[in-house]
């Protein structure tokens, strides 16, 4: 018994039991998760996660499935740390946001044999009807500064 590494080996077919794990860094899409942020804003947030077993003995017997268990893990952890963030912050701060929930993650995932190596945020998706009015906001901003200059403009001519 005991963990061998990759060759020849023996074992005995009544008593031992072969697992083979890939010890290769493996990469999942988090499928787009629906978040209500701190600021009551909903959106779609999707995250692609870079893992690899580290050690082999410990993801066979402290977990049953290392591979849906960080699945699940990653999924959860999205949720909880954009749902304390504000839109604002997720659209900045992508970032950050990726750096925390990757340590979280590594952390969580440490006592599986599991090092959780990178973890990106890949889109933010936001509602159509919010999309509109942030456009339709910019476009209000635009033509009061315009308005502004243009005014600006008529009162240095009129002084000259």
């Amino acid at each position: 018994g005991g963990a061998t590494g990759p060759g020849l080996f023996s074992f005995l077919p009544c008593t031992d039991e072969i697992r083979v794990v890939d010890m290769r860094t493996i990469t999942f899409d988090v499928p787009p998760q629906e978040i209500l942020t701190r600021d009551s804003v909903t959106v779609a947030v999707d995250a692609v996660v870079f893992y690899r077993v580290q050690d082999a003995v410990s993801a066979v017997c402290n977990i049953d499935d290392v591979k849906t268990s960080t699945r699940l893990l990653a999924q959860t952890t999205l949720r909880n740390m954009l749902g304390t963030k504000t839109l604002a912050e997720i659209l900045g701060q992508r970032e950050e946001i990726s750096d925390a929930m990757q340590q979280v993650l590594d952390t969580a995932t440490d006592p599986w044999g599991v090092k959780v190596e990178r973890v990106e945020v890949k889109d933010v998706r936001l509602p159509q009807n919010l999309q509109r009015a942030m456009a339709a906001e910019a476009e209000a901003h635009r033509e009061a500064r315009a308005k502004v200059i243009a005014a600006e403009g008529e009162l240095s001519a009129s002084k000259a």
